[in-house]
């Protein structure tokens, strides 16, 4: 099957095109945002190939992938195929709702042209789909070639953009951490993150834009990961430093209460709970390895990749007999 679909969440595209499938991801020239092309920082297999505008006009496409609302015109332009009418479509969408929660309107909603998938329950739950037709496919992850050996006794954090989006991502609750024990914070846009909490650098150390078999390496040498999100669908390298055997110290919010078994470390609303269970894992490294073993077990059951693909299958599959 040949399955177009944009370059956006790096982490689940990674997942997704490691299937049985031809995928044609959009390049442009200026590598922007509707042509990003293939990872650069991901492992992607052969069969993610990258296609021109120019190109895909006389490309047999079975399925477009959605990400963006305004996917949907840029498809049907580059295509000459409207997706949902001239070709299946599948919307997926990777991010709780904004504005006016529990009422926020989906962009797709009361559409009889197209399936929305959702990547977690809470997102299908909180969104109003209206209409729409709605499935949920929990993420599915690559296991990273490391396994967790926590002899560092740092905590590990990994937020893409933690200044501009800060009480989303918890970034206001790091210093409570930070007095605990140094933290390791990875991501995008993650530079003067000490500065801006008014912490000294020796206590909270940022890691710009690493490679993710490199950011996996270092992830693995700490003691527990936190998970602080107020407000987010379900971060992927939560996932990972779970499949590594991480211990996790995660707020209870959004889908982390269906990701986190409360035995991989701790999970609460009351981040003075969080911080005394960071204090005993930072303390006693045999109980972190046996809280990681939990994490490990839990994330490989639930988000392994051959159920993420096999599920990613059957609803392609679906949608194009569907079609017919």
């Amino acid at each position: 099957m040949n399955i177009l679909l944009w370059h956006v969440h790096g982490s689940w595209t990674t997942s997704f095109v490691h299937g049985k499938h031809r995928y044609l991801v959009p390049v442009t020239p200026d590598r922007g945002p509707y042509g990003l092309g293939r990872a650069r920082t991901y492992p992607w297999p052969d069969s993610a190939v990258e296609v021109t505008p120019e190109e895909l006009r006389d490309t047999d496409v079975d399925l477009v992938i959605l990400q963006r609302p305004e996917e949907i015109d840029l498809a049907a332009e580059w295509l000459g195929r409207r997706p949902g009418r001239d070709v299946p479509a599948i919307y997926v969408e990777h991010n709780t709702p904004k504005g006016d929660v529990p009422d926020t309107r989906h962009p797709m909603a009361d559409r009889d042209d197209l399936l929305l998938t959702h990547v977690t329950a809470f997102n299908e739950l909180f969104w109003d789909n209206g209409g729409t037709r709605t499935t949920v496919v929990d993420h599915g992850v690559v296991p990273p070639a490391v396994e967790w050996t926590g002899e560092l006794d740092r905590l590990a954090v990994v937020i893409n953009e933690p200044v501009r989006r800060c009480r989303v991502t918890g970034t206001d609750l790091l210093a409570r951490f930070a007095a605990l024990a140094p933290l390791d914070v990875y991501g995008m846009k993650v530079d003067g993150l000490a500065a801006h909490l008014g912490l000294p650098e020796d206590r909270l150390t940022s890691h710009d834009d690493v490679p993710q078999h490199a950011m996996h390496a270092e992830l693995a040498k700490r003691r527990a990961y936190l998970h602080l999100c107020r407000w987010t669908s379900l971060g992927l390298s939560l996932i990972e430093a779970m499949t590594m055997g991480m211990p996790v110290v995660a707020l209870a919010t959004t889908e982390a209460v269906e990701a986190v078994p409360p035995a991989a470390g701790a999970l609460s609303t009351r981040v003075d709970t969080l911080v005394d269970a960071a204090r005993g894992l930072l303390d006693d490294r045999e109980s972190a390895r046996r809280a990681g073993a939990v994490a490990r077990a839990a994330a490989r059951d639930r988000y392994g990749l051959e159920r993420f693909l096999a599920d990613w299958d059957r609803l392609l599959e679906e949608e194009v007999c569907a079609s017919r």
